[in-house]
């Protein structure tokens, strides 16, 4: 169980530390501000979800990226220590459902648990609290995937698509590896290189426009935001 030295001044004081490999769990330079917060697992992640709910005008809902799916656990008890948690009524997680969406769900389960916070039964299901909680699974509970593959099926009309996939299928007949993981990522790099701006990540790529955040394929994610 991970310690906790209240002489650094980060996330309310408190620096976490796992006593048994010295890592740092500290949530760098977070403040809680809003009563609405939703974690994410990155700052890709967080741009993108920061662009969807501003473009749906919930500007009461603060995103936070935790820095990766396995820091979820530790990262939610720095949270609840924090005094000002205490503004917070609803807490939101969202998370990629990899290869196993079930698992994925349990895991987030867990951590709240593990937390002292209320958990949901289910994807997109709220728990109440104090705080409410509630929980997604990308791209939908009950399918494998990441955002990433949100993100695609949302611009599979678009030219560039037809390249992307051309690209691959290129790949695989000159006898290179593609991705044995990871696919739906690489293709999204691979989409966003035919861009105005190539060097765009995913998050910072739905701020420009680059990922139509009308079509109906976020019609779900929205419907989770706005239950928040």
């Amino acid at each position: 169980m991970a310690s906790i030295d209240h002489s650094t001044p980060n996330l309310g004081g408190r620096q976490i530390i796992c006593p048994t490999c010295g890592a740092d769990f500290t949530w760098p330079a977070f403040r809680i501000q809003k009563t609405r917060l939703l974690i994410v697992e990155g700052k890709d992640d967080e741009a993108f979800f920061d662009t969807l709910v501003n473009r749906l005008g919930l500007h009461d809902i603060q995103v936070a990226g935790i820095g990766g799916k396995t820091k979820l656990r530790a990262r939610l008890k720095a949270l609840v220590n924090d005094p000002s948690f205490q503004k917070v009524h609803t807490l939101a997680i969202a998370r990629d459902a990899d290869t196993d969406p079930k698992l994925a769900l349990e895991s987030v389960k867990d951590a709240l648990k593990a937390s002292g916070l209320p958990s949901p039964r289910g994807s997109m299901r709220v728990a109440k609290g104090p705080p409410k909680t509630s929980v997604m699974i990308l791209p939908s509970f009950g399918n494998k995937g990441a955002l990433e593959d949100l993100c695609l099926e949302a611009v599979t009309l678009d030219p560039a698509m037809d390249c992307t996939e051309d690209f691959f299928d290129c790949l695989q007949e000159k006898g290179r590896a593609c991705p044995k993981k990871d696919m739906a990522k690489a293709k999204v790099r691979a989409f966003l290189a035919a861009q105005e701006d190539p060097t765009l990540p995913l998050g910072l790529a739905a701020r420009k426009g680059y990922w139509p955040l009308d079509h109906p394929v976020f019609g779900e994610v929205k419907r989770f935001l706005e239950l928040l």
